[in-house]
């Protein structure tokens, strides 16, 4: 491995929580998202002095607003001065404010957990419980980090394990892409749905005015389709494969890069993870019960830091350490969101928002409802493209979407649904993804060929997502 790559494989894999390049892995080429989203606010302050200025008629139901459709007013034009673009910036932020910490302090708490061992051990004592059924082993490695990618557990940091799953391939004579496969294609399989995501599927249900993490039942089955097609195309792909001399991994690299495996799990370590798991249970139970938001997501995280620091037996003045440098990983992806949030602020402020939505709404509006949906989880996947933050994207789009489907007769929970499947569709192929370029620079495959490999399942992931969404259309899944 050239030392760029060396470089590439042992950079910060960033941290937890959302899909996005971070300064430390973009490729060379690619625009940061932040620059890309400054030319996105300085056109939109722009648009504000040539699109026609207009504004719905909004309905109050249950403290949400709704747009009546067929009820956009013109008015006087209203466009921003320059000088608003910047404090567009610093009220994107501060509106944002309860997001970006619960994003902060998810990283901080996770990095603790990180440090106890816990997940390292667990993971490592899956991985060589049983070696001598390939199929066997891959599918429940597959499960077991598609369910920490649908708790938001691990997401930009499963580049950290991609070796694990490289020394697994080799152990059983098996190809990179099925080594990097089994780890990165098994945690988006569960981001693709984000069942208990705080920073995309929480972030765009509070955007829309929707109780967070509400719609779980339907959401936990289409997570379950996505997670068995995918640990299908990897058990298709253990079978048929033929060792070649190609296809063999150097130990030696794998050994420079993977994760220490000397640590056993220990009574210790599962107490961590059982912190994990009864504080996100207590958590959807408040959320479904008592209407648990941002504040107390923010507040179970401060306790799993807390508690797991005290069981895995950190000192204090370390504890604190370790959490302020998760957090300080994931300030890259917290701040975007409030940047996004200004592209709203300068459209709604210039009254321009609101015709844009009438335009769309009258393209989309021969449509049927299903494929007006349908086209909102295209269009998103293509934004995706360019803003490889999953909290950008769904800071920028779930305001324009949300209403859109308000005309369109769509519930805001499909219109939601629409933006994270359009987004979680294209995290395994996205060229501008810096999580993903990593993650193939530590295998050592070439993209074109990742691209190959992953395509059946792509084609897969589609179809689940259109038949999800037309599903979701059907049964006007809601709550509203």
């Amino acid at each position: 491995m050239n030392d760029q790559k060396l470089a590439a494989a042992k950079a910060e894999p960033g941290s937890i929580g959302e899909h996005r390049s971070t300064p430390a892995s973009t490729t060379r080429d690619s625009i940061n998202p932040y620059v890309l989203l400054f030319f996105m606010l300085i056109a939109a302050a722009v648009a504000t002095w040539l699109a026609p200025a207009g504004e719905f008629t909004r309905t109050i139901a249950n403290g949400v607003s709704f747009v009546v459709p067929n009820s956009l007013k013109g008015m006087p034009q209203r466009g921003v001065l320059p000088g608003f673009v910047f404090v567009a910036l610093a009220r994107g932020m501060i509106k944002s404010a309860p997001i970006i910490f619960l994003i902060l302090f998810t990283g901080g708490a996770l990095a603790v957990i990180e440090a106890t061992g816990a997940i390292r051990c667990t993971l490592n004592a899956i991985v060589k419980r049983d070696l001598s059924s390939r199929i066997t082993t891959i599918v429940i490695v597959c499960a077991v980090f598609s369910f920490l990618g649908t708790l938001g557990v691990v997401n930009n940091s499963v580049v950290a394990f991609v070796p694990i799953g490289l020394l697994l391939a080799e152990s059983m004579g098996l190809s990179r892409e099925i080594g990097a496969g089994v780890i990165y294609l098994g945690t988006y399989s569960g981001f693709n749905t984000a069942i208990l995501n705080p920073v995309t599927t929480g972030l765009s249900q509070r955007l829309a005015g929707l109780p967070m993490f509400s719609g779980m039942s339907f959401r936990i089955a289409v997570y379950l389709v996505f997670a068995l097609a995918t640990a299908v195309f990897l058990a298709i792909r253990t079978r048929a494969y033929r060792v070649s001399g190609e296809a063999q991994i150097g130990r030696h690299r794998i050994d420079e890069a993977a994760p220490s495996s000397s640590e056993r799990l220990s009574v210790r370590h599962l107490l961590v993870v059982g912190i994990l798991l009864v504080c996100l249970s207590v958590f959807v139970y408040g959320a479904s019960s008592s209407h648990w938001a941002e504040t107390e997501m923010i507040a179970t995280f401060l306790v799993v830091a807390v508690a797991s620091g005290i069981v895995g037996g950190i000192a204090p003045s370390k504890l604190a350490d370790t959490f302020l440098s998760g957090c300080a990983r994931l300030i890259h992806g917290a701040l975007i969101v409030g940047a996004a949030q200004a592209v709203s602020i300068v459209l709604s402020s210039g009254k321009i928002i609101d015709p844009v939505i009438n335009a769309l709404a009258g393209m989309l509006a021969p449509l049927s409802p299903t494929f007006a949906a349908i086209g909102m989880f295209v269009s998103a996947a293509l934004m995706h493209v360019g803003i490889s933050s999953g909290s950008g994207e769904s800071a920028v789009l779930v305001p324009i979407f949300a209403p859109l489907g308000d005309a369109l007769h769509l519930t805001r929970q499909v219109s939601v649904q629409a933006v994270l499947l359009g987004e979680g569709f294209v995290n395994c192929f996205n060229p501008t993804s810096g999580v993903l370029m990593a993650v193939l620079a530590t295998a050592g495959i070439p993209y074109s060929r990742w691209v190959r490999f992953v395509a059946p399942l792509l084609l897969v992931w589609f179809v689940i997502c259109v038949v999800a969404i037309a599903i979701g259309v059907a049964i006007h899944w809601g709550p509203f």
